[in-house]
């Protein structure tokens, strides 16, 4: 078992503008660290609104060997607890999503009202107290039609993110939209080799080539041509940033030249609008919020993507696609017109995050440099990671390390 002082150590080891120790991306011990430190204590991606149209929709999440439901209420507020009974723990909500009156544990039935009250517990005593063993609740923050939770008992400000995207999203009205697909791969890599791969496109042309018809590749947004695109967009209403600040960043950018929307032939998937934006032809507004999201909302559709660690060299992929409310499946769009060339780009990034993680395995890997022309986002991704690993052993958070009450 790593004490915190070899943790703090190995942080401390770790070169300006390169990768990290190797422990950090194969460790077991590292890996029960980054629960503490990262997924335990920080704001989550969960889901979407447009999972949750009714009260009483539901659906989970994994991190790790937490699982947390989280569901519409009667009042129709978003709510999100801990999946455990608080008889003898067991699992309430079974498999990834569902429809329920109530919450009732398969064991005893011990049945919880969509609010967390107990509300109905046989065979107890008279004198048991049902109001002091209603869920364990976790916190909730929505961002323009997307769900974040925080096991912490006390969450970190969500301020700056809310005030950074949320007004980019506005007008594409995702927490009215339809989920069309949905795939979910789980990847033989650490989470942060995961990201650290979604976060940079050195590889892009090379590995991507579908991809890389309709997207520009190294994007300058001093470039006449990128800035005479913001300017139309904001002209138009739309928000573009760029804006970026601790653990997140958002721009509206171009999509390359005569292309309309990340397609396999950069033609839309059909004749709805996404939202309330002016048309569909207003590129794509990318944006990833630290540890485990990143995403493109175009004009005609969304592609969302949530990494959750399920162990240190695996992580699940989910990766889930939004359309207008009322496109209808074959009329308006076609799933795999949808989905194909993302499937394609999550199949390929699957095999080079696995080859990544054989080669970290091997005691020849020692840290390499990230190009500063390239891999700047990975760069800061990785510092990202190391303050907020340092502030946790440092305990300056004060109770965000405890869960939630």
């Amino acid at each position: 078992m790593r004490h915190d002082a070899e943790i703090r150590e190995l942080l401390h080891k770790r070169r300006d503008g390169h990768t990290l120790p190797q422990a950090f991306y194969t460790d077991t011990d590292l890996f029960e660290f980054d629960l503490r430190a990262v997924f335990h204590r920080l704001w989550i991606f969960a889901g979407l609104e447009a999972e949750l149209h009714q009260p009483g929709d539901w659906f989970t999440l994994d991190i790790a060997a937490t699982s947390v439901v989280v569901l519409r209420d009667r009042d129709g507020s978003v709510r999100a607890f801990f999946n455990t009974c608080r008889h003898r723990g067991s699992r309430i909500c079974s498999g990834e999503s569902g429809q329920a009156i109530r919450l009732v544990c398969p064991y005893h039935q011990w049945t919880y009202d969509l609010d967390g009250r107990l509300i109905g517990a046989a065979m107890m005593p008279s004198d048991f107290d049902r109001s002091v063993h209603g869920l364990r609740p976790v916190h909730v923050q929505t961002l323009g039609g997307t769900i974040y939770v925080c096991l912490a008992k006390t969450p970190p400000d969500f301020a700056d993110v809310q005030r950074a995207i949320e007004p980019a999203l506005a007008l594409h009205d995702l927490g009215g939209a339809k989920v069309a697909a949905k795939s979910t791969i789980v990847v033989k890599g650490n989470w942060k080799l995961t990201m650290e791969n979604a976060r940079e496109c050195y590889h892009c042309a090379a590995r991507h080539r579908d991809l890389m018809r309709v997207l520009l590749d190294f994007y300058d947004f001093d470039d006449p041509a990128v800035r005479e695109f913001g300017a139309r967009a904001a002209a138009s209403g739309l928000v573009n940033g760029p804006a970026h600040g601790h653990g997140f960043r958002m721009a509206r950018t171009p999509l390359a030249k005569g292309v309309k929307s990340i397609t396999r032939d950069g033609e839309f998937i059909g004749p709805k609008v996404l939202g309330r934006v002016p048309s569909r032809d207003i590129g794509s507004l990318r944006w990833q919020v630290y540890p485990n999201t990143f995403n493109h909302v175009l004009g005609d559709y969304a592609f969302l993507v949530r990494f959750l660690p399920v162990n240190a060299r695996e992580t699940l992929i989910t990766s889930k696609f939004l359309v207008p409310a009322d496109a209808v499946e074959e009329v308006d769009y076609n799933v795999t017109r949808l989905t194909e060339i993302w499937l394609k780009t999550n199949d390929e990034d699957a095999q080079l995050i696995e080859n990544n993680q054989r080669g970290v395995n091997s005691i020849g890997y020692e840290p390499g440099p990230y190009s500063s022309r390239a891999e700047w986002t990975v760069a800061e991704f990785a510092d990202w990671y190391c303050t907020e690993a340092d502030r946790y052993l440092s305990g300056s958070d004060g109770e965000l390390s405890a869960a939630a009450q």
